[in-house]
Order: C-alpha cells, then sequence, then structure tokens
C-alpha cells in the first residue's frame, strides 16, 4: 500500500530545546530509535487505522502514548529532533473535520466512537496535550502549497529516485523565517492580506515558535509516488515560485500571474490522482 498523499512541513529543534514532561517523552522516542522519513507516513497511518479498528478514532487512547521522533545528525550527541505529535495533530484534524462536514458524514465516522460532543472533548484534550508547545509537523493532502516554496531555493533541493525515493529541502529556520517574512511583504502589497500573505504570515508565525539553531525541512512526503522520474526532474516549483516573487516585486502581476498558471497545472494533475483514485 503506498504512503499517504501528503506533504510535509516540519522543524527538527536541538535537543537541549526539550525539557520537562514533554522532553521526556521524546528522550523515550529517541531511546528506541528514529522513524526513517520515508516510513513517516505509513506508521501514522497505521496508529490511526488502529484507534480506528478499536472504535476510539485518535491513537493512543487508553494507553501508553509514546512519542515517534525524526532525527537528524547527533553527532556528539547532540542530534536534531522532530518529534510527531502524531495524537494531537489527529485530533486537530478531528475537530476540523467536525467543523466543516456535514451531520451523516459526521454520523457515519463516528459511528461506534460514541456522542459527538464526547468525541469533541476527547479530541480537545489530545490537542490540548501539546502544551505550550507548537506541533513540529504541518501536512497538506494531495499537493504541496505554493507558499511553502517561498522558504525555499531551487538549488538546496535533494532528490533521491532510487528506492525510496525521496524529494526534499532542508534549511536553516532563521533563513526560513527571514524568507517568509519578506514573500509575505511583497505579496500583501501586491494582492492583498488574503490569500498567500495570510499563510506565509501564519508560517512565519509558527516557524517563530521554534529554538533559532533548528532546521525546516520540506518533504514532497508520498506525494512523490504521484510523480514519475522525469516529472520529478522536470519540477521546478521553487523556482517558479521564486521568480513569480521577483516579479511581484517589479510589479509585474501579469508575468507573477503566468508563473502561478504553471504551478497550479502542474499541482493539479498531482491532485487529479485523489478523483481518479
Amino acid at each position: 500500500m503506498p504512503a499517504p498523499f501528503l506533504s510535509y512541513l516540519r522543524v527538527y529543534e536541538p535537543l537541549r530545546a526539550f525539557e520537562g514532561p514533554s522532553g521526556s517523552a521524546v528522550r523515550a522516542g529517541l531511546a528506541r530509535g528514529a522513524v526513517p522519513p520515508e516510513r513517516l507516513g505509513r506508521r501514522e497511518r497505521e496508529l490511526c487505522l488502529r484507534a480506528t479498528v478499536h472504535g476510539r478514532l485518535l491513537p493512543g487512547s487508553g494507553e501508553e502514548r509514546p512519542v515517534d521522533v525524526l532525527v537528524l545528525g547527533g553527532e556528539g550527541g547532540n542530534p536534531m529532533v522532530c518529534p510527531l505529535q502524531t495524537r494531537p495533530r489527529a485530533g486537530a484534524a478531528l475537530l476540523a473535520f467536525l467543523a466543516d462536514e456535514g451531520p451523516a458524514l459526521r454520523r457515519a465516522v463516528l459511528t461506534g466512537a460514541g456522542p459527538e460532543t464526547s468525541v469533541r472533548r476527547r479530541a480537545e484534550s489530545a490537542v490540548m496535550e501539546l502544551g505550550d508547545s507548537a506541533a513540529h509537523v504541518v501536512t497538506a493532502s494531495w499537493t504541496v502549497p505554493l507558499p511553502w516554496f517561498a522558504l525555499v531555493d531551487a538549488d538546496e533541493r535533494q532528490v533521491r529516485l532510487g528506492g525510496p525515493r525521496r524529494v526534499w529541502w532542508r534549511i536553516p529556520l532563521a533563513k526560513a523565517v527571514g524568507r517568509a517574512a519578506q514573500a509575505e511583504r511583497i505579496t500583501r502589497e501586491a494582492l492583498g492580506d488574503a490569500g498567500p500573505a495570510e499563510v506565509l504570515a501564519e508560517t512565519r508565525s509558527w516557524l517563530e515558535r521554534f529554538d533559532r539553531g533548528s532546521i525546516v525541512e520540506l518533504d514532497y512526503g508520498g506525494l512523490v509516488e504521484l510523480l514519475d522520474d522525469d516529472a520529478v526532474r522536470a519540477d521546478d516549483s521553487a523556482a517558479q515560485v521564486q521568480r513569480a516573487l521577483r516579479l511581484l516585486r517589479v510589479g509585474d502581476a501579469e508575468g507573477a500571474g503566468a508563473c502561478y498558471e504553471g504551478l497550479r497545472e502542474f499541482w493539479g494533475r498531482v491532485a487529479a490522482h485523489q478523483r481518479d483514485g
């Protein structure tokens, strides 16, 4: 079975950033062993499906709640760690589902899980497990949000076409925050406060909650399975977003729009697999 068709934006923090009870869980996850990034989607899907089979909807309900981690480096005992926080992220996704979907679909999904008010309380409780910290992972289904490409440069892309296939970028958090702020200013001045500017502002605000020594990773995740090798090689999404920003900065909205149309066509073909499947 293929990995879930999700893209990821992640933050890896220095181990020193994890203190207190939550830090203990992260360190325990590190001691158990990191999850390989290419295994992440399947691992989280398995946890969520296992919970659904038992009528719990949320992973970790009523049992020990270990924290899985991704790890970079570790030379000299100083790894960079990204806790997956699957349970609170699943709780947030469930709350969004309850807020967005109609009564008939909600009833169908919640069958066997108890009253909706009870499910909502459990989801809220799961989200609160994050405490004052922020989730280290955000995801998007069937696409990569175009504002995410404002954080990276085309030359920073890493590609592995031999199995398991991957496409990803890693950049210092300070650089990602600076790029997000600059892109936000450009798009806000050219296009207004909504749309890309809003996404960039939210992304910048999220990134600013982490240790300044962190690493940001943009990963195509399971989406790479929807692209053949030629499409991966030809993909210039990051370059096109950077070009669109340069054109907006000099007032060429038409040229920037042409970049956007090309990107929309490319990622529209990827998202079309959702209908085809």
